[in-house]
């Protein structure tokens, strides 16, 4: 098909292979490496002496204790890993209608969902809300399940519902540059005003917010508003993380220039640093769980979506270590789309900036320079922070309260 096409009947996305996304692909790998470590140091446990001292110091009881705790906790652990592995968990819910094709990506149509609100096509004074996700994880995150799907919500409140899937870039898209994934939005905004809808609203969602944000400076007389979800914007305002990133800078910029692109794992690999004890606690967690619980059936399927990430094109992945984290080009007035300086005191739109405040991926710092009291905030700019983290802002039991329906009432009131 060619680019920037209309299907006549929507596409069905590829089934997914789960039995190797929860084996050994992706950061699958990483739990199988813990996996063993554990075993060999359970192992060892069990052969220490328990009257040994430790140190010379805590001497026989505690350190059997110890000991028997440690391997408890490795144990439950593991339990929670295989459990996974094995659970059926699948995304068998409908899944949206594809009405646009360009390149890889596809524009995905949630309004059937609606419960009759939008369906039929656009009236009158209609507004539809084009949502932007990240690059390096897909589309899923916001439409989890059926009944934790964000853009079901914005469905079933009246609002024309469409969603970004970047899909994995192959061919010429591996040399793809911020420019180009800025032009491809350009042409689905373009498809929507087609349609006759009279509101358009663009929304972004962590990187997918900075593209979000061009866009919207770029096509400002065709938008209603702005909608931005933990949106990083000054890389420099959390020294830790930018820390972080720095050190691994070299090894990254050469693994791009080896590879022609930012592997999936090497980004895995980067938010798990963040928190390395996180896998630990979650699948610890997951094993307490009733396996036949709708959380326990959530978790899968979001762990499933965290496993199944995609890879940076070489010049975009450039432009992210070396120009966002290495340069702050976009606080410092410097990032460029199409050799246009990139200004978010330009944009004239009303804007809601929407900040994680316990966000450990983009820290809350970095969003709020897109917030009221910023000087380089958009005129027009609203706020909005949320005491949740950057994945349960949009999937938690808290987020339909806090965060769906502020949204649904803003995009209803900036038509």
């Amino acid at each position: 098909m060619s680019a920037a096409s209309t299907p006549s009947n929507a596409a069905t996305p590829p089934a997914t292979d789960h039995d190797q996304l929860r084996g050994f692909t992706s950061i699958a790998r990483h739990h199988e490496a813990w996996r063993r470590r554990l075993i060999r140091l359970r192992a060892d446990l069990a052969l220490t002496d328990e009257s040994a001292s430790l140190d010379g110091i805590v001497h026989g009881p505690f350190a059997a204790a110890v000991q028997r705790e440690t391997i408890r906790r490795m144990d439950r652990f593991l339990e929670g890993v295989q459990l996974y592995r094995r659970h059926p968990a699948r995304r068998d819910f409908g899944e949206p209608d594809t009405v646009m094709e360009d390149g890889g990506s596809r524009l995905l149509d949630f309004r059937k969902f609606s419960d009759g609100a939008t369906a039929g096509g656009p009236s009158a004074n209609s507004t539809a809300l084009l949502m932007i996700p990240s690059l390096v994880n897909r589309w899923q995150v916001l439409d989890i399940t059926a009944e934790r799907s964000f853009m079901r919500a914005m469905a079933r409140a009246g609002i024309g519902s469409y969603l970004v899937d970047w899909s994995t870039p192959t061919g010429a898209e591996r040399d793809f540059s911020a420019t180009d994934y800025v032009l491809r939005l350009e042409r689905m905004l373009d498809f929507l005003r087609r349609q006759g809808f009279t509101s358009i609203h663009i929304g972004g969602y962590c990187m997918g917010g900075l593209l979000a944000l061009a866009l919207a400076i770029r096509r400002q007389r065709d938008i209603a508003s702005l909608l931005l979800l933990a949106t990083p914007w000054d890389f420099h305002a959390d020294r830790t993380g930018q820390a972080l990133m720095m050190a691994n800078l070299p090894f990254l910029s050469r693994l791009v220039a080896q590879a022609g692109e930012l592997p999936v794992d090497a980004l895995q690999t980067l938010f798990y640093s963040l928190d390395p004890w996180q896998v630990v606690r979650k699948f610890t967690r997951f094993a307490g769980l009733d396996q036949n619980s709708p959380a326990a059936r959530e978790f899968v399927l979001l762990e499933d979506w965290l496993n199944e990430g995609a890879a940076l094109p070489g010049p975009l992945a450039l432009d992210c270590l070396l120009g966002w984290y290495g340069a702050n080009t976009p606080a410092m007035g410097q990032w460029e789309i199409a050799g246009e300086k990139i200004l978010p005191q330009q944009l004239l739109k009303p804007v809601l900036t929407i900040v994680p405040g316990q966000d450990r991926i983009v820290p809350p710092a970095s969003a709020r320079a897109l917030a009221p009291g910023s000087p380089i905030a958009p005129p027009q700019a609203k706020g909005l922070e949320l005491a949740l983290g950057h994945i349960g802002m949009v999937v938690s039991g808290r987020a339909p309260q806090m965060l769906w329906q502020p949204i649904t009432d803003w995009l209803h009131g900036s038509r």
